[in-house]
């Protein structure tokens, strides 16, 4: 009697579920045959079915004897959020069961990591466990695809489980999308971070700049100003509108005005032009050659004269 089985990429709870799909009930062109049946052959066929789920069912195992999926996305689990798991695992005990894998004298985690270190936070020496039968791929698979649809995976992490799913296993971008239950568009601007330099991914994965920034600073290509950009808006705290401002400036900068040279004649006409301003008088600059001449200052009365005097430093 064979039993249902979920496939991969269609959420933890097809992993781990059982099937209740279990048909004993014969077929009508069966009936006179299975009748005639004594009630003890029927019930055997019974207990050995359910005796066959029943390896799906959870056991306890000491978590000395787990270890954690070396390949697993997640690197960094939050303190703050751990201790919450502990002390609920401490008032409710381990509510869902690790997923495993039988690796030699040691069970391997499949799905659960979270879970087994609150658990030894909380003091437990065993936890529940399902074990399963599962190839290298699928093991990762599942690893995978389970801290994805948790949704706390930081944007970078996720971007490399993303990656490792695509690059491992040749899968395309709308394959992994399936698996996930993500748009295709979302696994691509996902994947698009692990461009960025390794520094300005590390203000990505712990929080100090969010997507919205990453996609914009993408824009980038030297990877020089693209971290002295990055810089500046974590310093500064900059929205990503304003972060959208600083990259066109960065991209389009403003070109200097070039130097306009003036001839000969016009560089004259306009000293002649300043010193009339300077003055408030008619001023004439008479040039007898192109190192000699003479300024003649026009005044048309006294006091004009005063002024003008006064303007040179020559009144006492």
């Amino acid at each position: 009697m064979a039993v249902k089985r979920g496939g991969l990429g269609k959420g933890l709870d097809s992993l781990i579920s059982l099937s209740d799909d279990l048909d004993l009930t014969p077929k009508k062109e069966e009936k006179s045959s299975a009748a005639e049946k004594p009630k003890e052959v029927i019930k055997e066929v019974v207990k050995e079915v359910v005796k066959e789920v029943k390896v799906h069912e959870p056991l306890m195992v000491k978590l000395r004897e787990i270890e954690p999926n070396r390949d697993q996305p997640r690197k960094e689990f939050d303190k703050e959020s751990l201790e919450e798991l502990k002390d609920s695992i401490v008032q409710y005990g381990v509510l869902q069961p690790l997923v495993v894998v039988k690796k030699g004298k040691y069970y391997e985690i499949v799905a659960g990591e979270r879970r087994w270190r609150a658990a030894k936070l909380a003091g437990l020496k065993e936890v529940p466990v399902i074990i399963k039968e599962l190839s290298e791929r699928e093991i990762s698979e599942v690893s995978l695809i389970e801290n994805i649809q948790r949704e706390n995976l930081n944007p970078i992490d996720e971007a490399m489980a993303f990656r490792q799913l695509l690059d491992t296993y040749s899968l395309k971008q709308d394959e992994v999308a399936t698996k996930v239950g993500k748009s295709r568009v979302y696994i691509t601007n996902s994947t698009r971070l692990l461009r960025l330099p390794e520094k300005v991914r590390e203000y990505v994965a712990n929080g100090e700049l969010s997507t919205g920034h990453a996609k914009v600073l993408l824009g980038v290509e030297d990877p020089a100003i693209l971290e002295n950009l990055a810089k500046d808006i974590v310093e500064h705290k900059l929205s990503v509108r304003d972060t959208e401002k600083l990259v066109k400036a960065a991209l389009n900068p403003k070109k200097p005005k070039p130097e306009v040279k003036l001839d000969y004649v016009e560089h004259f006409a306009l000293l002649q032009d300043k010193l009339t301003n300077r003055m408030g008088t008619k001023v004439e600059i008479k040039r007898k050659n192109n190192k000699a001449g003479k300024i003649e200052i026009a005044y048309f009365s006294n006091e004009e004269l005063e002024r003008i005097l006064d303007i040179i430093g020559l009144t006492e």
